[in-house]
């Protein structure tokens, strides 16, 4: 029964996170949806909920398993992930901290792009003055990588180049996001585009901005299947929400900041179990749901008391 509520809860962290976590990608496919007729808009909604889910969420995580144990193969990686044997749970063991600490370092990047670099209505008064001194950012995460390095080396060179993994990756999607708002905007006023290279631009896309979920899954549990079900219910919300209530979604404007401070808890938690603490899995779902909840609240209050036309 433990089992069995654990996993439930786990799923349902997976799934909020990846709604959160993707509002962006909603935004940036409405856009781009109000541009295309009908017959796109249904494709989009059927067989491309069917590639985000299925090819991207499914797969991604797969890769990373294959990518922490290449020794393996991609059928091995397919049985590690979903068989008890305990040759191959050995093998889990043996990998773990590599992906949690690059998947960790990654998250906490994020995080702090997004609190010295990016737009955003203020929901803490430190933000606006962080936000002031952006140019820090580059200070900032180069300490936290060379202190992450540090510590990873003393226990092993592995766990080191795992961080500097985490915050390449970090720079590599960094660079396709960018892009990717700049092309947004070529395809809101393009004429000239069709539906098709539309959605296969989002699609694209989709899997750019799908890449802060997988990761952040790992810090709810290394359960591939958990993964999948939790993301997979988690994308197929961010669709219904893209085309229904996508507007109304916007109001709650720090619904990102929720997003962002249960991204940097999370890096934290992936960091201090890489480093063998053992942080229990139901942490992560309970911070989630914790740090959302306490700024869902806080869109409301500001809502009702300066609502938005």
């Amino acid at each position: 029964m433990v089992d069995v509520f654990s996993a439930i809860l786990t799923v349902l962290g997976l799934a909020l996170f990846e709604i959160i976590t993707s509002l962006d990608n909603a935004v940036i496919n409405s856009d781009v949806l109000r541009t295309m007729s009908p017959r796109a808009k249904r494709w989009f909604m059927i067989w491309g909920l069917l590639a985000a889910v299925f090819l991207v969420r499914g797969l991604l995580p797969l890769l990373i398993v294959w990518a922490s144990n290449p020794a393996l193969g991609p059928a091995g990686a397919f049985m590690l992930s979903f068989n008890e044997n305990p040759i191959i749970l050995k093998a889990v063991e043996q990998t773990e901290p590599i992906i949690l600490i690059a998947g960790g370092v990654f998250l906490i990047f994020l995080f702090f792009h997004w609190l010295f670099m990016e737009e955003k209505s203020y929901g803490l008064r430190a933000e606006r003055f962080i936000q002031r001194h952006g140019l820090w950012f580059y200070t900032v995460v180069s300490i936290i990588l060379a202190i992450v390095a540090w510590f990873g080396i003393q226990r092993s060179p592995l766990l080191a180049f795992g961080a500097v993994i985490g915050s390449t990756a970090y720079f590599i999607i960094h660079g396709f996001r960018q892009n990717a708002e700049e092309r947004e905007k070529e395809l809101i006023g393009s004429t000239e585009l069709s539906d098709l290279s539309k959605i296969t631009y989002l699609e694209v896309i989709d899997a750019a901005f799908s890449v802060d979920g997988v990761l952040g899954a790992f810090a709810f549990t290394l359960s591939v299947p958990l993964i999948i079900i939790g993301n997979g219910l988690g994308a197929i919300a961010v669709r219904e929400l893209t085309l229904r209530n996508i507007d109304a979604v916007k109001n709650y404007r720090y619904l990102k900041n929720g997003a962002m401070y249960s991204i940097l808890f999370l890096g934290l938690i992936m960091i201090a179990n890489s480093f063998g603490m053992n942080i229990p899995e139901w942490l992560s779902p309970i911070i989630t749901f914790t740090v959302i909840g306490i700024f869902l609240w806080k869109s409301k209050t500001t809502l009702r008391t300066y609502p938005r036309r």
